[in-house]
């Protein structure tokens, strides 16, 4: 028996030893963290029953690294431990009552329990108040200097205290936290990317860790990181008794806490509030995979002191894994209604979050490529609450060399018409309008619930219209007939019937349920109500749409002859010329206010070398771009590449066609006209969160029925934002631009003067 556990405590060692290497020095992980996790805890486990067969060399003695040859090092003060994990409840009494045999009988065991966040752990120095150094965690003895990174990160003070509130800054104080993407800011990075063609970012935490050990803190600058503070290493002139304490103290001098932190009266309270956590952790502003349970008391926690790497009076309780690794055994490709060409994985099914999942998104081409996803690839797949599960990216240390390329297709394989990727663009797209798979997408959308939501006319009954030639496309639907429905099989009288009632009804749905079903790129309900509250019909947008195309055209033949003769060699001067020849998204924005624009445009164009004959011709024809699309470029929340989208769709000579033959179908076109009961909240606009009293819809018409206006995203406009219960992160980012956070009641009482 002790034979057969020296030999397995001896494997496991092996075992990980080798993961670590592969992970931390290869770079090419074999097993997904949660296997890790598992073979680690067998082998804690083993050697705390039988210490005596515990090895020197053993990966439970070692502390992992971030250290970069890049930096300068840094020697903490103080030991930066990680934490031992517990996966249940089982695991928690177990640690409590280890913790009790070292503690006095009559020990009261409050706990601090808060979100476990997935960053990189950062400690920062203060001396007199003042931020003076920053370093990663690095092997937990020294760290990377990353001080000119930290000093770019808002939420990071760089004095102590924040307010001037009476507490004065200690002589020196040493404290830990985590820095960051919040789950917006990383969407929003990836945005960006795929605006320039680039790869979009697979994981947050990667990201932030690459952030913030960029060479050119100007880099880091330009990435939206958080920092979050959560504990002191080390001060003078700071004495706090429990950790609840320490956690007011940080928030009083200014640091930004982790916010839903609680005190816990004891284990039961924390086992308590475990399940809620977990069905909530999707609804964070930023990614957590598990919970921190802290002791409450410094002095018990002192008093238990560490093992190995951990100290015993904290803990990680970590969530059920939502990655797994199985074989990618295919790949299918979809074709959406936009023609936008869609990879997805087909896997040996794998159970993941409570579900088993077979099929997974794999992004796009290019996210393949720079991924490195071939045939027969181990592959990681994660899966979040709701989420479509998504691929990654492989396991390279489990490839045997039969593994192959996954190649894009030159050809729709619906159609057979030869792919295109337009210019900037991540994406490849079928651009044949009539293939019978766009069709069918576009169709399924535009009846969907939430579009025009026609009863009875799902995936069969379209594909059986479309056999039949009874429609071609969106407006078709509008002029089905009895006879012809009923000759086909299986459309009974009484089916029939209701579907042309369905379709009936359908014609009155609100103009902005019509542009939502229109299934413009990137125009969902939100920006449909925002086109709603800006333009009164289909025919403002076609007219406006087309002096956007008008004058876009005229740019371009007034810029395309000074671009004939082309400077090489400089990426500055390409990134200019590609701004020439996109100024609805490149340029527009930038000199929507008009000012001085013939200064700014002769700043911008130095390089290119051009006369002042010639910059005054580029800027006659942007002032009557500017002018033409300045409708849609001033609406709050709607960004260049939107504006772009809505003047494209509005100007196809298709599209024009569906929406005459929807008009002659009687389908409505025009904007209810708003009937306002005041004027209390007039000039004002409205950000609204969390769940309210009554349905959102039923708050946002209250607001716009006196006068005020509601728009999806927080900026320095926002007269208040308005915040229920269990708000989102728009609350901080108010809060970050200081724009008043008021309840429902209060706007009830803003409203009634």
């Amino acid at each position: 028996m002790s034979q057969d556990l020296q030999q397995r405590i001896a494997e496991l060692s092996a075992e990980l030893h080798q993961h670590n290497y592969l992970y931390h020095v290869r770079n090419e992980p074999a097993i997904t963290d949660a296997v890790y996790d598992r073979l680690f805890r067998e082998l804690q486990d083993l050697e705390a029953k039988h210490p005596e067969y515990a090895r020197a060399d053993s990966p439970t003695q070692r502390v992992g690294s971030d250290l970069s040859g890049d930096f300068p090092k840094v020697r903490h003060p103080a030991p930066i431990l990680s934490l031992s994990n517990a996966f249940d409840e089982a695991d928690l009494v177990n640690w409590e009552e280890r913790n009790r045999r070292l503690l006095p009988a009559d020990a009261k065991l409050r706990y601090v329990l808060q979100p476990k966040l997935d960053g990189l752990a950062i400690v920062i120095t203060y001396e007199n108040g003042v931020l003076t150094r920053a370093a990663t965690r690095g092997n937990g003895e020294f760290g990377d200097d990353v001080t000119a990174n930290v000093r770019t990160i808002r939420s990071a003070p760089l004095r102590i205290p924040v307010d001037s509130n009476g507490i004065a800054a200690p002589e020196r104080l040493v404290a830990r936290g985590e820095i960051l993407f919040h789950k917006d800011a990383f969407l929003e990075l990836n945005r960006e990317q795929a605006a320039q063609g680039l790869p979009a970012y697979v994981n947050a935490r990667n990201t932030a860790s690459g952030s913030l050990k960029q060479k050119d803190s100007r880099e880091t600058a330009k990435r939206k990181l958080t920092a979050y503070i959560y504990g002191i290493v080390d001060s003078d002139g700071v004495d706090l008794a429990t950790e609840w304490e320490t956690l007011q103290y940080l928030g009083d001098m200014g640091f930004n806490v982790i916010p839903d932190a609680a005190l816990c009266r004891d284990l039961a309270d924390v086992k308590g509030r475990l399940s809620s956590w977990e069905a909530k952790r999707d609804d964070l502003p930023f990614e957590i995979d598990g919970l921190v349970l802290k002791v409450d008391s410094q002095a018990h926690a002192r008093e238990l002191g560490v093992v190995g790497k951990d100290p015993r009076g904290a803990i990680a309780y970590k969530f059920p894994a939502e990655e797994a690794a199985t074989g990618l055994i295919g790949v299918t490709i979809g074709v959406g209604r936009t023609g936008k060409i869609t990879p997805t994985a087909q896997l040996e099914p794998v159970f993941i979050g409570g579900v088993t999942v077979s099929n997974a998104s794999l992004h796009n081409y290019e996210q393949v490529a720079a991924l490195d996803i071939r045939f027969g690839d181990r592959v990681i797949v994660k899966r979040s609450g709701d989420v479509i599960p998504y691929v990654i990216g492989p396991v390279p240390g489990a490839r045997n060399g039969s593994e192959t390329a996954i190649l894009l297709p030159g050809t729709c394989p619906f159609c057979d018409t030869k792919l295109i990727q337009p210019a900037g663009a991540v994406d490849w797209f079928c651009p044949n309008r009539n293939c019978p798979e766009r069709v069918m997408r576009a169709l399924e959308f535009f009846v969907s619930r939430g579009a025009m939501d026609i009863e009875g006319m799902g995936p069969k009954t379209i594909g059986a219209l479309i056999d039949n030639d009874l429609i071609e496309d969106e407006a078709d639907i509008f002029f089905l007939e009895t006879e012809p429905l009923l000759a086909l099989e299986g459309f009974a009288e009484k089916k029939v019937e209701n579907l042309l009632a369905s379709i009936e009804g359908a014609k009155a749905r609100p103009f902005e349920q019509v542009l939502t079903s229109l299934g413009i790129d990137g125009i969902g309900s939100t920006v449909a109500g925002l086109l709603v509250q800006n333009f009164a019909s289909i025919q403002d947008l076609l007219n406006t749409s087309g002096e956007i195309q008008a004058a876009n055209e005229a740019f371009a033949r007034a810029v395309e002859p000074l671009l004939a003769h082309e400077p090489s060699g400089d990426a500055d001067i390409r990134k200019l010329l590609i701004r020439l020849r996109r100024p609805l998204t490149d340029l527009v924005p930038r000199y929507l206010d008009g000012a001085k624009l013939n200064e700014r445009l002769n700043r911008l164009l130095k390089p290119l070398g051009f006369s002042a004959e010639q910059v005054g011709f580029i800027e006659d024809s942007l002032s009557r771009l500017i002018t033409a699309s300045r409708p849609l470029h001033s609406i709050e929340g709607l960004g260049p590449v939107l504006v772009e989208n809505v003047a494209a769709w509005f100007t196809d000579e298709h599209n024009r066609a569906v929406l005459e033959k929807m008009k002659s179908a009687g389908v409505n076109m025009r904007a209810e006209e708003k009937v306002v009961s005041s004027s209390a909240l007039a000039d004002q606009t409205f950000v609204l969160t969390g769940a309210m009293s009554v349905p959102r819809g039923e708050v946002k018409a209250l607001v716009e029925a006196n006068g005020g206006k509601v728009t999806s995203s927080v900026s320095k406009k926002t007269s208040y934002v308005v915040a229920g219960d269990s708000p989102g992160s728009k609350v901080d980012k108010a809060i970050s631009n200081k724009v008043p956070v008021i309840s429902e009641e209060e706007l009830h009482k803003l409203i009634s003067g």
